[in-house]
Protein backbone atom coordinates (compact mmCIF):
# COMPACT_ATOMS: atom_id res chain seq x y z
CA UNK A 1 0.00 0.00 0.00
CA UNK A 2 2.84 2.60 1.17
CA UNK A 3 5.20 1.57 -2.00
CA UNK A 4 1.76 2.29 -4.29
CA UNK A 5 0.72 5.47 -2.44
CA UNK A 6 4.77 6.51 -3.10
CA UNK A 7 4.62 5.87 -6.97
CA UNK A 8 1.43 7.77 -7.32
CA UNK A 9 2.75 10.74 -5.68
CA UNK A 10 6.31 10.60 -7.08
CA UNK A 11 4.17 10.43 -11.08
CA UNK A 12 2.27 13.31 -10.34
CA UNK A 13 5.08 15.07 -9.04
CA UNK A 14 7.10 13.84 -12.09
CA UNK A 15 3.94 15.00 -14.92
CA UNK A 16 3.55 18.59 -13.29
CA UNK A 17 7.50 18.99 -13.42
CA UNK A 18 7.40 17.61 -17.23
CA UNK A 19 4.32 20.53 -18.03
CA UNK A 20 6.52 23.45 -16.21
CA UNK A 21 9.69 21.89 -18.55
CA UNK A 22 7.10 21.73 -21.79
CA UNK A 23 6.05 25.04 -20.87
CA UNK A 24 9.27 26.85 -20.12
CA UNK A 25 11.44 25.25 -22.88
CA UNK A 26 12.29 27.75 -25.78
CA UNK A 27 11.89 24.78 -28.03
CA UNK A 28 8.09 24.86 -27.06
CA UNK A 29 7.61 28.71 -29.20
CA UNK A 30 6.74 27.55 -32.43
CA UNK A 31 7.73 29.06 -35.50
CA UNK A 32 7.09 31.85 -37.92
CA UNK A 33 7.76 31.61 -41.85
CA UNK A 34 8.83 35.17 -43.16
CA UNK A 35 9.01 36.46 -46.45
CA UNK A 36 12.30 38.66 -47.45
CA UNK A 37 13.27 40.87 -49.60
CA UNK A 38 16.25 41.51 -47.68
CA UNK A 39 19.35 39.66 -47.99
CA UNK A 40 20.19 37.00 -45.68
CA UNK A 41 23.32 37.92 -44.77
CA UNK A 42 21.73 41.53 -43.34
CA UNK A 43 19.14 39.57 -41.30
CA UNK A 44 20.32 35.82 -40.66
CA UNK A 45 21.99 36.83 -37.60
CA UNK A 46 19.12 38.62 -36.08
CA UNK A 47 16.85 36.11 -36.76
CA UNK A 48 19.54 33.51 -34.97
CA UNK A 49 19.21 35.62 -32.14
CA UNK A 50 15.77 36.01 -32.02
CA UNK A 51 15.46 31.98 -31.94
CA UNK A 52 18.34 32.17 -29.20
CA UNK A 53 16.13 34.92 -27.28
CA UNK A 54 12.67 33.29 -27.81
CA UNK A 55 12.49 29.39 -28.86
CA UNK A 56 10.56 30.90 -31.72
CA UNK A 57 12.27 29.35 -34.81
CA UNK A 58 12.47 31.35 -37.98
CA UNK A 59 11.68 30.02 -41.73
CA UNK A 60 12.87 32.30 -43.86
CA UNK A 61 12.33 31.96 -47.36
CA UNK A 62 14.51 35.37 -49.67
CA UNK A 63 12.69 36.36 -52.65
CA UNK A 64 14.90 39.06 -54.56
CA UNK A 65 11.17 40.09 -56.22
CA UNK A 66 8.25 39.46 -56.63
CA UNK A 67 7.07 38.32 -53.25
CA UNK A 68 3.46 40.35 -53.94
CA UNK A 69 3.15 38.35 -56.73
CA UNK A 70 3.48 35.33 -54.65
CA UNK A 71 1.49 35.91 -52.24
CA UNK A 72 -1.75 36.79 -54.41
CA UNK A 73 -0.97 33.53 -55.94
CA UNK A 74 -0.82 31.47 -53.07
CA UNK A 75 -3.73 33.44 -51.27
CA UNK A 76 -5.39 32.15 -47.62
CA UNK A 77 -2.99 29.13 -48.24
CA UNK A 78 0.27 30.91 -48.00
CA UNK A 79 2.47 29.87 -45.51
CA UNK A 80 3.91 33.28 -45.07
CA UNK A 81 3.42 35.34 -41.05
CA UNK A 82 5.33 38.27 -42.24
CA UNK A 83 6.71 40.04 -44.47
CA UNK A 84 10.35 41.86 -44.78
CA UNK A 85 11.05 44.42 -47.35
CA UNK A 86 12.33 48.05 -48.40
CA UNK A 87 10.87 51.10 -49.32
CA UNK A 88 7.38 52.42 -48.83
CA UNK A 89 6.10 52.04 -52.12
CA UNK A 90 6.46 47.94 -51.68
CA UNK A 91 5.00 47.67 -48.25
CA UNK A 92 2.09 50.13 -49.26
CA UNK A 93 1.70 47.96 -52.33
CA UNK A 94 1.39 44.72 -50.67
CA UNK A 95 -1.55 47.01 -47.61
CA UNK A 96 -3.06 48.15 -51.00
CA UNK A 97 -3.22 44.47 -52.40
CA UNK A 98 -5.13 43.19 -49.09
CA UNK A 99 -1.86 40.84 -48.17
CA UNK A 100 -1.64 42.17 -44.71
CA UNK A 101 -3.73 42.61 -41.53
CA UNK A 102 -3.83 45.25 -38.89
CA UNK A 103 -1.34 44.47 -35.70
CA UNK A 104 -1.96 46.50 -32.18
CA UNK A 105 1.38 46.34 -30.60
CA UNK A 106 2.16 48.90 -27.59
CA UNK A 107 5.76 47.62 -28.29
CA UNK A 108 5.92 48.72 -31.81
CA UNK A 109 3.84 51.92 -31.16
CA UNK A 110 6.69 53.39 -28.44
CA UNK A 111 9.79 51.94 -30.52
CA UNK A 112 8.21 53.32 -34.07
CA UNK A 113 7.65 57.15 -34.54
CA UNK A 114 4.32 57.77 -35.95
CA UNK A 115 5.28 58.59 -39.35
CA UNK A 116 7.45 55.36 -39.66
CA UNK A 117 4.25 53.30 -39.14
CA UNK A 118 1.44 52.52 -41.27
CA UNK A 119 -2.08 53.73 -39.11
CA UNK A 120 -4.01 51.12 -38.95
CA UNK A 121 -1.08 48.69 -38.25
CA UNK A 122 -0.62 46.94 -41.49
CA UNK A 123 3.26 47.84 -41.55
CA UNK A 124 6.28 48.99 -39.43
CA UNK A 125 9.56 51.10 -40.77
CA UNK A 126 12.52 49.23 -39.09
CA UNK A 127 15.30 51.16 -40.75
CA UNK A 128 15.39 54.37 -42.23
CA UNK A 129 17.22 55.69 -45.17
CA UNK A 130 17.75 59.30 -46.17
CA UNK A 131 17.74 60.22 -49.97
CA UNK A 132 20.28 62.94 -50.59
CA UNK A 133 22.32 64.41 -52.97
CA UNK A 134 25.52 63.60 -53.47
CA UNK A 135 28.05 66.19 -54.80
CA UNK A 136 31.55 66.30 -55.81
CA UNK A 137 33.94 68.02 -53.02
CA UNK A 138 35.72 70.52 -55.21
CA UNK A 139 33.34 70.98 -58.56
CA UNK A 140 30.34 72.11 -56.53
CA UNK A 141 31.23 74.89 -53.69
CA UNK A 142 29.85 74.98 -50.46
CA UNK A 143 26.62 76.28 -50.39
CA UNK A 144 25.78 75.80 -53.69
CA UNK A 145 23.13 73.24 -53.55
CA UNK A 146 21.61 72.63 -50.41
CA UNK A 147 17.37 71.32 -51.78
CA UNK A 148 16.14 69.36 -53.86
CA UNK A 149 15.30 72.35 -56.02
CA UNK A 150 18.51 73.41 -56.69
CA UNK A 151 18.75 70.66 -58.65
CA UNK A 152 15.68 71.90 -61.34
CA UNK A 153 17.62 75.26 -60.83
CA UNK A 154 19.21 76.36 -64.09
CA UNK A 155 22.40 76.74 -62.81
CA UNK A 156 23.14 73.35 -62.53
CA UNK A 157 22.23 72.46 -66.09
CA UNK A 158 23.83 69.42 -67.60
CA UNK A 159 25.54 68.90 -64.08
CA UNK A 160 23.09 66.49 -62.80
CA UNK A 161 22.87 62.52 -62.55
CA UNK A 162 20.09 59.94 -61.45
CA UNK A 163 19.08 56.56 -61.80
CA UNK A 164 15.35 56.14 -63.93
CA UNK A 165 12.75 58.23 -62.77
CA UNK A 166 10.16 55.37 -62.38
CA UNK A 167 12.35 53.63 -60.23
CA UNK A 168 11.36 53.30 -56.58
CA UNK A 169 13.58 55.27 -54.31
CA UNK A 170 12.63 58.60 -57.19
CA UNK A 171 9.21 57.99 -57.29
CA UNK A 172 8.91 58.28 -53.26
CA UNK A 173 11.17 61.54 -53.52
CA UNK A 174 8.68 63.32 -56.08
CA UNK A 175 5.17 61.62 -54.04
CA UNK A 176 6.93 63.28 -51.10
CA UNK A 177 6.86 66.54 -52.99
CA UNK A 178 3.48 66.32 -53.90
CA UNK A 179 2.46 66.00 -50.23
CA UNK A 180 4.78 68.89 -49.53
CA UNK A 181 3.78 71.48 -52.37
CA UNK A 182 1.28 69.84 -54.66
CA UNK A 183 1.44 68.62 -58.12
CA UNK A 184 2.25 71.40 -60.08
CA UNK A 185 5.00 72.14 -58.34
CA UNK A 186 5.97 68.86 -58.26
CA UNK A 187 5.26 68.59 -62.02
CA UNK A 188 7.45 71.78 -62.59
CA UNK A 189 10.13 70.07 -60.28
CA UNK A 190 10.38 66.91 -61.98
CA UNK A 191 10.57 68.86 -65.63
CA UNK A 192 13.46 71.06 -64.18
CA UNK A 193 15.51 68.05 -62.98
CA UNK A 194 15.20 66.29 -66.26
CA UNK A 195 16.37 69.41 -68.06
CA UNK A 196 19.60 69.83 -66.33
CA UNK A 197 20.21 66.02 -66.62
CA UNK A 198 23.96 65.32 -67.97
CA UNK A 199 23.06 61.84 -69.27
CA UNK A 200 19.64 59.89 -69.27
CA UNK A 201 18.49 58.37 -66.11
CA UNK A 202 20.40 55.05 -66.04
CA UNK A 203 21.97 52.59 -63.69
CA UNK A 204 22.04 52.41 -60.11
CA UNK A 205 22.38 54.80 -57.09
CA UNK A 206 26.42 53.44 -57.10
CA UNK A 207 26.35 54.23 -60.91
CA UNK A 208 25.70 58.15 -60.23
CA UNK A 209 28.30 58.47 -58.04
CA UNK A 210 30.95 56.90 -60.23
CA UNK A 211 29.66 59.67 -62.82
CA UNK A 212 30.37 62.04 -60.47
CA UNK A 213 33.77 60.90 -59.89
CA UNK A 214 34.68 60.78 -63.51
CA UNK A 215 33.42 63.85 -64.27
CA UNK A 216 29.99 62.92 -66.27
CA UNK A 217 28.10 65.11 -64.01
CA UNK A 218 28.94 67.47 -60.71
CA UNK A 219 25.83 66.09 -58.34
CA UNK A 220 23.59 63.21 -57.79
CA UNK A 221 20.64 61.58 -56.14
CA UNK A 222 21.19 58.75 -53.82
CA UNK A 223 20.44 56.82 -51.01
CA UNK A 224 22.61 57.67 -47.96
CA UNK A 225 23.37 53.71 -47.44
CA UNK A 226 25.52 53.43 -50.53
CA UNK A 227 27.71 56.10 -49.45
CA UNK A 228 28.40 53.52 -46.78
CA UNK A 229 28.76 50.42 -48.90
CA UNK A 230 31.65 52.41 -51.34
CA UNK A 231 33.81 53.70 -48.69
CA UNK A 232 33.84 49.98 -46.92
CA UNK A 233 34.02 48.13 -50.32
CA UNK A 234 36.87 45.42 -50.21
CA UNK A 235 36.25 43.75 -52.88
CA UNK A 236 35.76 46.63 -55.49
CA UNK A 237 38.10 48.67 -53.81
CA UNK A 238 37.82 51.23 -56.73
CA UNK A 239 34.37 52.61 -54.95
CA UNK A 240 36.30 53.66 -51.95
CA UNK A 241 37.66 56.15 -54.57
CA UNK A 242 34.05 57.09 -56.03
CA UNK A 243 33.18 57.84 -52.45
CA UNK A 244 35.68 59.97 -51.22
CA UNK A 245 34.87 62.44 -54.57
CA UNK A 246 31.82 63.67 -53.37
CA UNK A 247 30.53 64.55 -50.00
CA UNK A 248 26.65 64.69 -49.04
CA UNK A 249 24.29 66.87 -49.14
CA UNK A 250 21.14 66.69 -47.33
CA UNK A 251 18.87 68.76 -48.40
CA UNK A 252 16.06 71.21 -46.97
CA UNK A 253 17.56 71.07 -43.86
CA UNK A 254 16.03 75.41 -43.54
CA UNK A 255 12.53 74.02 -44.73
CA UNK A 256 10.14 70.43 -44.67
CA UNK A 257 13.57 68.62 -43.91
CA UNK A 258 15.43 65.81 -46.22
CA UNK A 259 13.25 62.95 -47.80
CA UNK A 260 13.40 59.77 -45.85
CA UNK A 261 12.23 56.23 -46.74
CA UNK A 262 12.12 53.32 -44.39
CA UNK A 263 12.33 49.16 -45.05
CA UNK A 264 9.77 47.84 -43.05
CA UNK A 265 8.19 44.18 -41.80
CA UNK A 266 4.23 43.46 -41.40
CA UNK A 267 2.38 40.56 -40.54
CA UNK A 268 0.29 38.85 -43.56
CA UNK A 269 -3.55 38.22 -43.62
CA UNK A 270 -3.07 34.65 -44.17
CA UNK A 271 -0.63 34.15 -41.11
CA UNK A 272 -0.93 31.09 -39.35
CA UNK A 273 1.37 31.70 -36.40
CA UNK A 274 -0.02 35.57 -36.03
CA UNK A 275 1.91 35.90 -32.87
CA UNK A 276 4.94 34.98 -33.38
CA UNK A 277 5.21 36.93 -36.62
CA UNK A 278 4.11 40.11 -33.87
CA UNK A 279 7.28 38.99 -31.42
CA UNK A 280 9.46 39.01 -34.61
CA UNK A 281 8.81 42.40 -35.52
CA UNK A 282 8.82 43.86 -31.75
CA UNK A 283 12.24 42.05 -31.64
CA UNK A 284 13.13 43.77 -35.09
CA UNK A 285 12.15 47.27 -33.11
CA UNK A 286 14.20 46.73 -30.15
CA UNK A 287 17.93 48.28 -28.98
CA UNK A 288 20.00 45.62 -30.43
CA UNK A 289 18.47 44.49 -33.24
CA UNK A 290 18.31 48.11 -34.31
CA UNK A 291 21.94 48.50 -34.03
CA UNK A 292 23.05 45.56 -35.63
CA UNK A 293 20.06 45.90 -38.13
CA UNK A 294 21.57 49.16 -39.20
CA UNK A 295 24.85 48.91 -38.78
CA UNK A 296 24.93 45.51 -41.57
CA UNK A 297 23.90 48.03 -43.96
CA UNK A 298 24.30 51.84 -43.05
CA UNK A 299 21.34 52.80 -42.62
CA UNK A 300 19.58 54.63 -39.37
CA UNK A 301 17.60 53.23 -37.13
CA UNK A 302 14.32 53.90 -36.67
CA UNK A 303 14.20 53.67 -32.59
CA UNK A 304 15.29 56.97 -31.02
CA UNK A 305 18.45 56.53 -28.77
CA UNK A 306 19.94 53.49 -30.67
CA UNK A 307 24.02 54.22 -31.32
CA UNK A 308 24.22 54.92 -35.07
CA UNK A 309 27.79 53.26 -36.99
CA UNK A 310 30.52 55.29 -37.33
CA UNK A 311 30.62 56.08 -40.69
CA UNK A 312 27.00 56.86 -40.34
CA UNK A 313 27.48 59.05 -37.10
CA UNK A 314 30.36 60.80 -39.04
CA UNK A 315 27.86 62.40 -42.06
CA UNK A 316 26.29 64.31 -39.68
CA UNK A 317 22.77 65.10 -38.05
CA UNK A 318 20.59 66.21 -40.37
CA UNK A 319 16.30 66.65 -40.19
CA UNK A 320 14.52 64.49 -41.64
CA UNK A 321 10.56 65.47 -43.52
CA UNK A 322 8.20 64.25 -40.89
CA UNK A 323 5.46 63.81 -43.56
CA UNK A 324 4.04 60.49 -42.76
CA UNK A 325 4.90 57.66 -44.98
CA UNK A 326 1.56 56.41 -45.64
CA UNK A 327 0.47 59.65 -46.96
CA UNK A 328 3.87 60.31 -49.36
CA UNK A 329 3.31 56.90 -50.30
CA UNK A 330 -0.49 57.11 -51.45
CA UNK A 331 0.90 60.13 -53.70
CA UNK A 332 3.10 57.05 -55.63
CA UNK A 333 0.79 57.16 -58.51
CA UNK A 334 0.40 60.80 -59.33
CA UNK A 335 4.24 60.97 -59.12
CA UNK A 336 4.65 58.03 -61.84
CA UNK A 337 1.93 59.69 -63.82
CA UNK A 338 3.92 62.90 -63.73
CA UNK A 339 7.32 61.41 -64.50
CA UNK A 340 5.50 60.01 -67.82
CA UNK A 341 4.23 63.31 -68.42
CA UNK A 342 7.48 64.95 -68.56
CA UNK A 343 9.25 62.13 -70.28
CA UNK A 344 11.87 61.68 -67.53
CA UNK A 345 13.42 59.01 -69.19
CA UNK A 346 13.63 59.91 -72.55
Amino acid sequence: MMKSWYWRVAAAFLGVATLYLVAAAPASAGEVNLYSSRQPFLIEPLLDSFTKETGIKVNMVYLKKGMQERLKAEGLNSPADAILTADIGRLHNHAKAGLLQPVTSSVLDTNIPVQYRHPDGLWYGLTVRARVIFVHKERVKPGEVTSYEDLADAKMKGRVCTRSGKHVYNVSLLASIIEAKGKEAAADWARGLKANLARRPQGNDRAQVKAVFEGECDAALGNTYYMGKMAANEKEPVQKKWAAAVRIIFPNQDGRGTHVNISGAGVTKSAKNKENAIRLIEFLSGDFAQKIYAERNFEYPVKAGVPLHPMVASWGEFKADKAFLAKVAEQRITATRIMDQVAFNN
